[in-house]
């Protein structure tokens, strides 16, 4: 298993870049054992592995490009949480790290529980799904077949996959699962230098993926 040093520099980066959640970003700081951790905005301490998993709380996204129809394998909508992808706290943050002059456009879609958000961007598309699956089960088996699915690609673990199960892809893409959720960003169709730091896609991908993340957790704790 392969670690990425580079993960945890884009996840400090990510962090700070939080002010459309709604509140101060995480902080990386030590715990008491010495290990890396955090300090949430509340003041809580999450030790390396600890899940920034949300409560139950929920909120409504509002995207008003939504174009979501009743899906035959369950619920007629996605739930407020999995829309955040699409909404202004994840448009906002996407603009900061890209140091765009004004928000990407963007188009959603729901079909079969996936609910998709397509940003589109000047060098390409970036896009996010939340596959929602009816229990945890069912969501580690989704994700595990997607991860056999995907060659080449290498587990995020210690404290860079958020305490959740987490892989990427050279080509662009990560995936996190949470709970009955799995979060894939996808920027393989954008160039080899992203944005004014000109990060691959992959960091770019993990860099979205921390932020939607961590605003589920700042609007949910």
């Amino acid at each position: 298993m392969k670690r990425n040093p580079w993960y945890a520099v884009l996840l400090a980066a990510s962090l700070l870049s939080l002010a459309g959640c709604g509140g101060a970003a995480p902080a990386a700081t030590p715990n008491a054992t010495g290990e890396p951790g955090m300090t949430m905005a509340t003041g809580q301490s999450m030790a390396a592995g600890e899940s920034m998993a949300p409560s139950s709380g929920t909120q409504q996204a509002g995207n008003p490009e939504h174009q979501a129809s009743p899906s035959a394998s369950g619920a007629a909508e996605p739930s407020p949480a999995t829309q955040m992808i699409c909404a202004e706290e994840t448009k906002d943050n996407i603009t900061r790290i890209l140091a765009l002059q004004t928000p990407p456009h963007s188009v959603d879609s729901w079909a079969d529980q996936i609910y998709t958000c397509t940003y589109h961007l000047s060098d390409g598309p970036l896009v996010l799904t939340v596959k929602e699956s009816p229990d945890p089960a069912a969501a580690h088996t989704y994700f595990d077949a997607a991860q056999a699915a995907d060659a080449g690609n290498q587990s995020i673990d210690g404290l860079t996959n958020l305490g959740f199960p987490a892989f990427s892809n050279d080509r662009g893409s990560v995936t996190f699962l949470k709970d009955s959720t799995t979060l894939t960003v996808d920027a393989s169709a954008l160039p080899a230098a992203v944005g004014p730091h000109a990060i691959t896609p992959k960091e770019f991908a993990y860099e979205v993926a921390s932020t939607v993340l961590a605003c589920w957790k700042e609007h949910h704790s």
